[in-house]
């Protein structure tokens, strides 16, 4: 099980005044995680609820954290059938890591309806991760985020949450058009987010913003 994660809750934020209106949860996988920005929708206006960072493994748990790092190298000592069990294992543990965050995440949030954005990118035409990590290195780390957006596709559906998936690359293009608003209008927007939320507030977070942004304006 993932350790505690610590919440980074903005001013009129998570206050239990908000109920009956939809929270959206943004999320980036990454190895390790997921970045997690949650907003709701006020007025046309994005709101933001909490950015955090939801862990896929314990401390210390290497076979959560790299599956595919840890199965390759078990590959190259000859041990195959022992990558591919080790993969099997380290898979579970973040399914059931990134179950219990989005239950977390979504009893803080409160008894609104919860709907979650999973940025996903185009290499979904890597259906086995294995066998991928094992032709060359450089793949693992590909591997290693496809398998955590995995675990939070599972832990969507193992939680009963609503989810879309939202194409990383043509995001900000399509939500220009769903927002009705300008490239400089979001950027805008997402920066005075940023000065409300404090660090980090990188790229990715600005991603994950912008998808709950999107999916509650669709909600909408």
């Amino acid at each position: 099980m993932a350790a505690p994660i610590s919440y980074h809750e903005v001013n009129g934020g998570v206050d239990g005044t908000m109920h009956g209106t939809d929270r959206v949860i943004g999320l980036r996988a990454q190895k390790g995680g997921a970045i997690c920005v949650a907003v709701t929708i006020d007025n046309d206006e994005p709101r933001l609820l909490l950015s955090t960072f939801l862990p896929t493994a314990a401390e210390g748990d290497r076979l959560a954290f790299e599956p595919y790092g840890v199965a390759r190298e078990m590959a190259l000592e000859g041990r195959k059938a022992e990558a591919a069990m080790a993969v099997a294992e380290g898979r579970r543990r973040q399914d059931e890591a990134a179950a219990d965050e989005l239950r977390r995440v979504v009893a803080r949030l409160g008894a609104a309806p919860v709907t979650v954005a999973l940025l996903i990118n185009r290499a979904g035409w890597i259906s086995d991760l294995l066998a991928y990590s094992l032709e060359w290195a450089e793949h693992v780390p590909v591997a290693e985020g496809l398998a955590v957006r995995d675990a939070f596709r599972t832990g969507c559906r193992n939680c009963g949450l609503v989810m879309a998936e939202v194409d990383e690359k043509s995001l900000p293009v399509q939500a220009a058009d769903a927002l009705g608003r300008s490239a400089s209008e979001i950027d805008a927007r997402l920066k005075a987010m940023g000065i409300t939320a404090g660090r980090p507030w990188r790229k990715e977070q600005k991603l994950a913003a912008l998808s709950a942004w999107m999916a509650g304006a669709n909600i909408k």
